[in-house]
């Protein structure tokens, strides 16, 4: 029964962390970063790290690139993977040490991992030059 609950209770923390990073904190960082009247000159000034990692790995052509579309799925990738990373370390009964070691590795574990398939997701796209 204690099994159940903690499943649960986890399940529960994860729907609200997601939604409430995504809804509230991430898309309108977002929504004012892409900008609606955005001229095709402007495409080159991105300066979302996330970006210019995928530009760089990926040798996307931004000029290519629908950004109102890539910003989203930027959004819902670190809504993600922060809900999942906290979610996962309030879970874990040790000591504030060793839950930040975990969540270091799941971190970068997670941000490598989603970035690579988002890359080859624009790739297959033709986002690339």
């Amino acid at each position: 029964m204690d099994v159940k609950v903690s499943l649960i209770a986890g399940a529960v923390t994860f729907v609200i962390v997601l939604l409430v990073d995504y809804f509230f904190i991430l898309m309108p960082k977002c929504n004012v970063i892409s900008g609606k009247k955005r001229k095709k000159t402007r495409k080159k000034e991105v300066t979302m790290m996330e970006m210019q990692y995928l530009q760089k790995k990926f040798k996307l052509d931004l000029f290519k690139v629908d950004l109102d579309y890539a910003i989203k799925w930027f959004a819902f990738i670190n809504a993600f993977i922060i809900s999942v990373t906290s979610t996962i370390i309030m879970m874990i009964p040790w000591n504030m040490l060793f839950q930040l070691m975990v969540g270091f590795v799941i971190l970068l574990g997670l941000i490598y991992a989603l970035y690579e398939l988002l890359g080859r997701h624009f790739v297959k796209k033709g986002w690339q030059r």
